[in-house]
């Protein structure tokens, strides 16, 4: 088996009748102890207009995170390039890097939601061009001394950097992705992986990431060039409990909530993405969802892991109707019983 370590995926989901300044103290609980766990970092999704998030300016979130762990990693998955002006973008991303003595990770992506892109001016048939502009100025102004860029989207004049990133030439870059396509891309441009869907649809991602990364290593486009064995993993909502039983009972609801969730904004455009299904026991035959007792979830990360070749795992902790008790006792019976079954057996 590959050896595998262990992130944090989180979406920071609105809990009814929970005031939102909890929500985020319960949050800043459960990743202090994930920075006690061994946890190696923790990535926080970007999203707008919806109950799924309730950090949509993931830079203000993590910057009280660093403040309150102390070897965590952690980053957005990812930043929506698209709704930010790369310079300004580029600032924010140097405090971080330094408020937490070199601890973030960059993800970067174009956004999956055309009503998220619309209610900011950004036509979705378009938001991939931006995307790579603004990649290409957030780069040049992370390893720059003076930026100057003149395309379609973004006109820079002889910009100053005073600010620079701790981790040089610039702290590791991040994408997530389900097709295979976007893989390759990934690799391409030297970034870590975190793919979605089915073992052997993530097997297929993984496969096409690793061939593209040998290809390219000396290519000098490559974002982590400071960085020669990158990390290759796939996402889970996971709910451990002392029983099969009691997770499946107490993850159901939790589970419908999370899908009403992610439909709530596109439900208001009379429409759904039919990506999700409202029923755990289903997103666990597709493999979305990993539920059960530390027994159960440790097999079946054993054959995600075996099927697919990752060598890194984001699980979500917290998400849907999960409470603040439940998804802290998750991560202590996984921390406790999941992970040392991997972590022992990894040389990193």
């Amino acid at each position: 088996m590959n050896d595998i370590t262990f992130g944090i995926f989180d979406h920071i989901e609105r809990r009814k009748d929970e005031p939102l300044s909890e929500t985020y103290a319960g949050r800043l609980k459960m990743l202090a102890l994930a920075d006690e766990a061994g946890f190696y970092a923790y990535h926080l999704a970007e999203h707008h207009a919806t109950p799924l998030s309730m950090a949509p300016s993931p830079g203000i979130f993590l910057a009280a995170v660093a403040q309150r762990t102390q070897r965590l990693h952690f980053g957005p998955l990812v930043y929506l390039l698209p709704l930010y002006h790369p310079l300004r973008l580029a600032e924010e991303i140097c405090m971080l890097d330094h408020l937490s003595n070199g601890r973030l990770e960059i993800g970067v992506g174009r956004g999956i939601s055309p009503f998220e892109l619309a209610y900011f001016h950004v036509p979705f048939m378009e938001s991939h061009e931006i995307f790579e502009e603004a990649l290409e100025v957030l780069i040049a102004a992370l390893r720059g001394e003076r930026v100057n860029h003149k395309g379609p989207h973004y006109h820079v004049r002889g910009y100053p950097m005073e600010l620079h990133p701790k981790q040089l030439p610039n702290p590791p870059f991040w994408y997530g992705t389900s097709s295979p396509d976007r893989a390759v891309f990934a690799a391409r441009r030297g970034m870590n992986m975190v793919a979605l869907g089915p073992a052997m649809a993530v097997k297929i991602a993984v496969e096409r990431f690793r061939e593209t990364w040998e290809m390219q290593l000396d290519d000098p486009e490559r974002l982590n060039s400071h960085i020669r064995n990158p990390w290759f993993g796939a996402g889970r909502h996971i709910y451990v409990a002392e029983t099969d039983a009691k997770a499946l009972e107490e993850s159901r609801p939790a589970w419908r909530i999370f899908y009403e969730n992610i439909q709530k904004l596109w439900r208001d455009f009379f429409t759904s993405t039919i990506h999700f299904t409202n029923d755990v026991e289903v997103a666990r035959k597709a493999g979305a969802a990993i539920v059960g007792s530390p027994a159960t979830v440790r097999a079946e990360i054993e054959q995600l892991v075996a099927q697919s070749g990752i060598n890194y795992f984001a699980p979500a902790i917290a998400w849907g109707g999960l409470s603040h008790d439940q998804a802290m006792r998750s991560l202590r019976l996984f921390a406790d019983e999941v992970m040392p079954h991997f972590l022992k057996r990894s040389s990193r």
